[in-house]
C-alpha cells in the first residue's frame, strides 16, 4: 500500500466532530499516514493542539491566516510566539501555517497582510519551522518579502494555481509546490499544462479539507479520506503510477518537515 501525506487540511473544525475517529481510521486504512492540521487565527490555535495531540499521525500548524486579518490584533503574534514557545520540544508541532497575502478577497488592506506575513516569516526563522503559504493574486509580492527574508527552512505553497513562472520562484526559494483538488477538475486545463514542467521533487499533496473537493467527489465535504483518489488523478499528469507519485511527494514532504520516511 502507499503512503501518503496530506500536508494541508482542517481535520479540527467541527465539521469533522461528530466522526473524527471513524475518518482516521479510514485514513490509515488507506494509507494515510500523516496529516498537517493548519491554523487561521488564534481563538482556534487550542483546538488545533488538542486534535493534533488527541491521534497519532497528526501534527499542527498554528497560524494567523490573511483572510482573517480584521479579527487579528497585534499582540496575537506574541501570543503565537508564546504559544509556539510553549511546545518547542514537540515534534506535533511542524510548522506556521497558514500565513501569506490573499489579494483576492475584496479591498484588501495589502500593508497589513504584508506586516502580518513578514512577522510570522520571522518568527518562523525564530524557531526554526518551514511556513505554509496561502496565497492569491499575490505571488509576485509573497515571493518579494521572502527573497528578502531569505527563511532556511522554506516550506509548501499551499493550493498552487499560479503560473510556471511563479512556481519557479518558489523552487528558486527552496519551497514545494502544494496540490489538491483544484487540478482535478476539467475546467484547470492552464494548471494542468503548468504541472507537468516542475519537477517530481517539487510537488507534496493536500487535501485543504473540509474544502476545495476533487472533481471525483464534487458534491459531498472534502476529507483527508480522498487523498489517494486525488494522487490517482494527478499521477497521469506527469505520466507515472499513482504509486510513484504517493512515495515521491511523501518523501518531498518529510523533507520539508524534518521527519524521518522510515518512521512512518
Amino acid at each position: 500500500m502507499s503512503l501518503l501525506i496530506d500536508t494541508h487540511n482542517h481535520l479540527d473544525y467541527p465539521d469533522f466532530d461528530a466522526k473524527r475517529s471513524v475518518l482516521l481510521a479510514d485514513c490509515a486504512r488507506l494509507g494515510v499516514v500523516r496529516q498537517v492540521l493548519i491554523g487561521v487565527e488564534r481563538s482556534q490555535w487550542p483546538q488545533l493542539w488538542r486534535v493534533a495531540t488527541a491521534h497519532s499521525g497528526l501534527y499542527a500548524a498554528p497560524g494567523l491566516h490573511p483572510c482573517y486579518l480584521h479579527r487579528h490584533r497585534e499582540d496575537d503574534l506574541e501570543a503565537l510566539r508564546a504559544f509556539c514557545l510553549e511546545r518547542r520540544a514537540d515534534a506535533r508541532l511542524c510548522a506556521l501555517g497558514e500565513i501569506g497575502l490573499d489579494y483576492y478577497i475584496e479591498a484588501p488592506d495589502k500593508p497589513r497582510q504584508a506586516w502580518f506575513f513578514e512577522q510570522q516569516v520571522r518568527l518562523a526563522m525564530e524557531l526554526e519551522l518551514p511556513v505554509l503559504l496561502h496565497v492569491r493574486r499575490a505571488h509576485a509580492e509573497v515571493v518579494k518579502i521572502l527573497k528578502r527574508l531569505k527563511p532556511p527552512r522554506a516550506g509548501i505553497a499551499h493550493a498552487f494555481s499560479g503560473s510556471y513562472e511563479e512556481a519557479r520562484e518558489y523552487l528558486r526559494l527552496g519551497f514545494k509546490i502544494g496540490l489538491g483538488g483544484a487540478p482535478t477538475w476539467p475546467q484547470a486545463k492552464r494548471l494542468q499544462r503548468v504541472l507537468p514542467q516542475l519537477p517530481l521533487d517539487a510537488i507534496v499533496l493536500e487535501t485543504d479539507a473540509p474544502d476545495m473537493p476533487p472533481a471525483m467527489h464534487p458534491d459531498v465535504r472534502n476529507s483527508p479520506a480522498h487523498l489517494p483518489a486525488i494522487c490517482a488523478a494527478l499521477a497521469p499528469l506527469w505520466q507515472i503510477s499513482a504509486e510513484t507519485l504517493a512515495a515521491t511527494t511523501t518523501l518531498n514532504a518529510c523533507a520539508v518537515f524534518g521527519w524521518d520516511p522510515a518512521q512512518l
